[in-house]
């Protein structure tokens, strides 16, 4: 493979002489990415010349894209990073929607990175190998983000926007469609930086505004999602918990919130709340 050209550019950013496969990878570790978890195919083999040049990613090999993808997921889960899946076209797209979908009901930031056909099957299906009738359609469903390229150029950019969406509001899955033929053409392209992100701030009048609601409860109930595990959180709910001794309703999502053996904590199975959980809400104020 042809070894990449850099030269500097404005505001940061970076400009080579890349292949659509090291363009890939060179965006991947403009945002830090460090790992990644796939498995190797036919459609995919430029993109894993790309990885093995480069040590500074670890490719992390699984048995099957399903795998791959919950791999990924578990790994965004446990650093609070962006995770990583790269698969094939067709079956492999197919076999990772169910992370995707998971990542997507549980706010988890996943990022499937796929191969399709190549530009010149566009709309005109020809029974290639892995074909599928609408690939894209198929993640559009389950992800958050989605986005197709079409050329090498759009492929840095293409990843900034996919960050972005992964690490601002709330994390839904991100799917990014390449087609096969462009990881092995070249182009000038530029390695554009990640895109500034703000940080929730919080509003002093409205924490405020709750404390004072707080200090006059009576019956207080904390109702914990899971967006308490991802920030962190689980020490300061329990605190929290302690000092207003209010009961804490735990879903099937976030039981991980508090330790198991937490006098206050309340477990909830299933879908529904038992009738004893359904009186503790009503009379909670």
């Amino acid at each position: 493979m042809r070894e990449a050209e850099y030269s500097g550019n404005e505001a940061g950013a970076l400009m080579a002489h890349l292949t659509g496969a090291q363009a890939v990878v060179a965006s991947l570790k403009a945002h830090g990415v460090s790992t990644i978890f796939g498995i190797p195919g036919v459609h995919t083999l430029p993109l894993y010349d790309a990885f093995r040049d480069d040590p500074e990613i670890r490719h992390v090999l699984a048995r099957h894209e399903q795998g791959a993808g919950f791999m990924a997921e578990g790994y965004a889960r446990a650093t609070g990073m962006p995770g990583i899946a790269c698969v094939i076209t067709g079956p492999g797209v197919t076999n990772v929607a169910t992370p995707m979908a998971s990542a997507y009901a549980d706010s988890i930031p996943l990022l499937v990175i796929a191969t399709a056909g190549p530009r010149s099957s566009t709309n005109r299906p020809r029974g290639d190998l892995h074909e599928l009738k609408d690939q894209l359609a198929v993640m559009e469903a389950l992800a958050g983000w989605s986005r197709a390229v079409t050329t090498v150029e759009e492929i840095s950019d293409a990843l900034r926007d996919a960050f972005r969406a992964l690490r601002t509001g709330r994390p839904r899955g991100a799917y990014l469609q390449i087609p096969l033929d462009l990881l092995s053409e070249t182009a000038e392209v530029t390695i554009v930086c990640p895109a500034a992100t703000q940080p929730h701030a919080a509003d002093p009048a409205a924490i405020q505004a709750a404390a004072v609601l707080l200090q006059g409860a009576q019956r207080p109930l904390i109702v914990a999602g899971s967006g308490v595990t991802a920030a962190g959180a689980g020490a300061a709910l329990a605190r929290l918990a302690e000092l207003l001794e209010a009961p804490v309703l735990l879903g099937g999502k976030s039981r991980d919130a508090l330790p198991s053996d937490f006098r206050l904590a309340l477990g909830v199975s299933g879908y529904g709340l038992t009738d004893e959980l359904v009186e503790l809400a009503r009379n909670a104020d």
